[in-house]
């Protein structure tokens, strides 16, 4: 996911807006760096520890490949139930007409505790649905009208940090002008001596190979 850079003007109030061929030359700097493809990672960054994955993810990422359906609920258990072929009387020794009964028997619990809770449900549904419907919207309204009300603080104490933040750098840009002004006098002296004591010394080199002549 690429970073927003978010860009505030709080800081250019006191400085000179940069020429075009400045951000050009700062544009081309920025071009001039090595740029990592998306699919390589930094080299000084360490290798990924390998991933190990349980047998279950294992088997979830392979149904996702394969793009087979989700099944998270075995839906057969609440429909309609088949008697066993075979009767409790006919051979109620055999274990196997035992286990096919056993296993309907819970199954039919199962089914009927689903449809009586799923009626219970439905009946408080219908009751008091439409109330705690409308009492959610409210408390979602509310919530919503808070949020906006902070949001419009906000924005306001932005606004006014940013005004604070500009009259404090109108009040010091006459001195930052002013001492900005001065370095550059001083930068430009100390360079007329150098380029005065180089003069010199050329004089005297020259003078003593003169002498020594």
């Amino acid at each position: 996911m690429a970073l927003t850079t978010v860009v505030h003007d709080s800081l250019p109030y006191i400085d000179a807006e940069p020429s075009t061929s400045e951000r050009a030359a700062a544009q081309s700097l920025i071009d001039s760096e090595p740029q990592l493809q998306d699919s390589k990672t930094h080299p000084h960054l360490s290798p990924l520890p390998q991933q190990r994955f349980s047998p279950l993810m294992e088997a979830e990422h392979l149904r996702i490949q394969n793009k087979q359906p989700l099944l998270g609920i075995d839906l057969t258990r609440y429909e309609a139930i088949e008697s066993p072929s075979t009767t409790p009387h006919s051979n109620q020794n055999h274990p196997e007409t035992l286990t096919k009964w056993r296993a309907a028997l819970a199954q039919a619990y199962t089914s009927h505790s689903y449809l009586t809770g799923r009626q219970q449900n439905l009946a408080l549904l219908e009751e008091f649905g439409k109330n705690a419907w409308l009492m959610g919207n409210s408390q979602a309204e509310d919530l919503l009208k808070s949020l906006e009300r902070e949001l419009i603080e906000r924005r306001t104490e932005i606004d006014l940090l940013a005004v604070d933040r500009r009259n404090a750098q109108d009040v010091v840009g006459g001195e930052v002008k002013g001492l900005e002004e001065a370095w550059k006098r001083g930068v430009g002296r100390v360079l007329e001596t150098e380029v005065a004591a180089e003069e010199i010394r050329r004089e005297v080199l020259e003078r003593r190979r003169g002498g020594a002549a």
